[in-house]
């Protein structure tokens, strides 16, 4: 009996070790890292948005949601170039998007310096710096550079100097070009490797107009706008989009966007461009097929008085398409009429092919910041679905002028609510929650298009929208689009001029509580985000989300809440009801969508499909930039990276991250 019980006892403790060791094995099995799956596609990032149609999609499978929780991070590269104004300089916000082409990343900073990288490790193979004399940015913008163009040359393997180019814009409002190896301006480039924008633009203080989107390289022309600041005067610089040859820098065609009636009422006196148009501070896209530039305009000046416009705004709020040879108008459509909101159109027009019934149309779709879709034909500029002009809500400013309708498209159905009243109003309590309510009832608030007032309007979505300058994706296989948005309240109040001379000097007004001259104008305006008491949107949560919507059948097939309120809120109120968000995605053939763009500094990466959030990294900056992803070589890993530099609304910083499998 004791021998079988000692020999029983044995075998429980042999069958409890090795058990124990397939649990270890098992455990370590899952410790280690999964093998790499290197039989998929390559891919570079040529391009802003990857391809001059700006998708921004990526073919690359390495990364998917089964493995996407071992990313790490795989380089940091810390630029330097950080100043949060206190060095008499202006704030700055890194939120360049890089490109990788021809072995090579490129990136701008806030100082504009260009620099490039290694892809795969991060090590520095040269820098430029444009030694740029505005140092000071008078308004609420910090100083930014969104991203860099590539020209590839005329004949492969021509190794002398400036063959490939790399193109940037700078503060300073000049346009140079960089050899692509070695980082040395381009001496047959205009004057030195730069030329002048301010040409032709007249007398304007140097704040006042420069470039901050990337250049659009189309064929041998260089295309380029600038931003023009808000609601400063009437007689704004002009909105201007002009390209250069690629090589000599000489000006190829300039579009001044002034509409034939208008630009005969100006006469003999105006000037070489026109003041006060429509500006083109976002990024454009081609078609190099049609030979057509794609170019999402900002407001006719200013935003928010429309009545001595004179015409200008024909083409404001506007998606134009331009003879890439020319500059000749190939055709427009209109997001806004009369805008009077600051709902220009921020957004890169995104290229793609729309599978229909009858086949595949070349279409555009256009985001706006009201949270609308637009889809067009990008030969012709015709809707692909109805869009309907609706009656909205008219001024009641004396001597204002507003537009009796607004085109709504009807396919896909708008993704941002369009209405705030007293019964909407949200708060952490019911005290907050009734201040909210109470505050709400005090404006002018019929709905979207609800027209700026003398006692202050609502306007929702707000000024900074919706979605904004981040714009969307679409996987052209799956023929969805991934687009990201705000939700945040605003009020937009006209103040009458002799009331503005008495406040103008009072220091009540700052970021993000704006005050704007709008000289020319019986009025100043102000504006401002709704908040409670509390801090936080007086709408409901969530205040940002992530959505992907099926262009085929117009609907919303998932919605996620986009960050928290962490960074932000003190702890413990770390919620999570969605965030304001500036910023792009990027999506992969892989089944990920990857995001930053938020106030926390997170970067995010949901499952295509279900929409749920299944991976976060914390960043030591915010992330308002958009991804991208690259893999170069057949046993290479795929990259993410990211530039985490803060915005208006947070810490500034220099880091640009990569991650990657381990």
């Amino acid at each position: 009996m004791q021998g079988r019980g000692v020999a029983a006892a044995a075998a429980r403790a042999a069958r409890a070790l090795a058990l124990a060791s397939l649990v270890g094995l098992a455990l370590a099995a899952c410790e280690r890292p999964r093998p790499l799956d290197y039989s998929g596609p390559l891919s570079d990032w040529p391009e802003y948005g990857r391809d001059k149609g700006g998708l921004r999609f990526s073919p690359l499978t390495q990364i998917t949601p089964a493995n996407v929780g071992d990313l790490r991070v795989a380089w940091t590269y810390h630029h330097g170039d950080v100043s949060d104004g206190s060095d008499g300089t202006s704030r700055t916000s890194f939120n360049a998007t890089p490109i990788v082409v021809d072995g090579a990343l490129y990136f701008c900073t806030g100082f504009n310096r260009v620099i490039a990288l290694e892809p795969e490790t991060g090590r520095e193979l040269w820098t430029f710096d444009p030694k740029t004399k505005l140092r000071k940015l008078e308004g609420p913008y910090p100083r930014t550079c969104r991203g860099v163009a590539y020209w590839p040359g005329a004949k492969t393997g021509d190794t002398r100097a400036c063959h490939a180019r790399v193109f940037t814009g700078t503060i300073d409002s000049e346009l140079i070009a960089l050899d692509a190896r070695s980082g040395e301006p381009c001496a047959d480039f205009g004057v030195g490797g730069r030329v002048a924008l301010r040409e032709g633009i007249g007398a304007a203080p140097p704040w006042e107009y420069y470039v901050t989107s990337p250049p659009l390289v189309v064929g041998d022309v260089v295309v380029v706008g600038a931003l023009v600041s808000d609601n400063l005067r009437a007689d704004a610089p002009s909105g201007v989009v002009r390209a250069f040859d690629a090589r000599s820098g000489k000006l190829v065609w300039a579009f001044d966007p002034v509409p034939p009636d208008a630009l005969a009422a100006a006469g003999a006196s105006r000037a070489r461009y026109r003041p006060g148009t429509a500006n083109v501070w976002s990024i454009l896209s081609a078609d190099p097929e049609l030979g057509l530039v794609f170019v999402p305009t900002g407001n006719a000046a200013p935003d928010y008085w429309a009545a001595n416009r004179a015409g200008l705004d024909a083409y404001s709020s506007s998606v134009i398409a331009l003879r890439a040879d020319t500059g000749a108008i190939a055709w427009t459509f209109q997001t806004v009429h009369h805008d009077v909101w600051d709902y220009d159109v921020p957004a890169q027009p995104i290229a793609f092919d729309l599978r229909t019934p009858n086949g595949s149309v070349p279409a555009i779709a256009q985001v706006t910041k009201m949270g609308h879709v637009f889809v067009l034909d990008r030969r012709t500029g015709e809707p692909l679905f109805p869009v309907e002009e609706r009656a909205v809500p008219q001024t009641d400013v004396p001597g204002e002028i507003t537009s009796p309708t607004q085109p709504f498209p009807t396919h896909p159905r708008p993704i941002h609510p369009m209405r705030l009243t007293p019964d909407d109003a949200w708060g952490f309590t019911r005290f907050d929650r009734g201040a909210c309510a109470k505050e709400i009832a005090k404006y002018r608030s019929d709905g979207i298009f609800t027209p700026p007032s003398l006692r202050g309007s609502i306007e929702f979505p707000g000024p900074a929208g919706g979605p904004n300058w981040g714009g969307a994706v679409i996987d052209p296989v799956a023929q969805v689009m991934y687009v990201n948005q705000m939700r945040v309240p605003a009020v937009v109040q006209l103040i009458p001029r002799d009331e503005y001379e008495r406040i103008k000097d009072s220091g009540q007004w700052s970021y993000p509580n704006e005050l704007y001259p709008m000289k020319g104008t019986p009025y100043a305006v102000r504006r401002g985000p709704l908040l409670s008491p509390l801090g936080a949107p007086c709408s409901a949560p969530p205040w940002g989300t992530l959505a992907k919507l099926d262009l085929s059948s117009g609907e919303i097939l998932w919605e996620s809440v986009l960050g928290t309120t962490r960074d932000q809120a003190p702890f413990p109120i770390w919620l999570h009801l969605g965030a304001p968000n500036l910023g792009g995605a990027l999506a992969t053939a892989g089944g990920l969508v990857f995001i930053g763009a938020t106030t926390d500094k997170f970067l995010r990466a949901f499952d295509a499909q279900s929409g749920r959030e299944i991976w976060t990294q914390r960043l030591p900056y915010t992330a308002n930039a958009t991804p991208i992803a690259y893999r170069l070589r057949p046993d290479g890993k795929e990259f993410v990276v990211v530039a985490a530099g803060g915005h208006g609304w947070s810490q500034p910083g220099d880091a640009l991250m990569a991650f990657a499998l381990p």
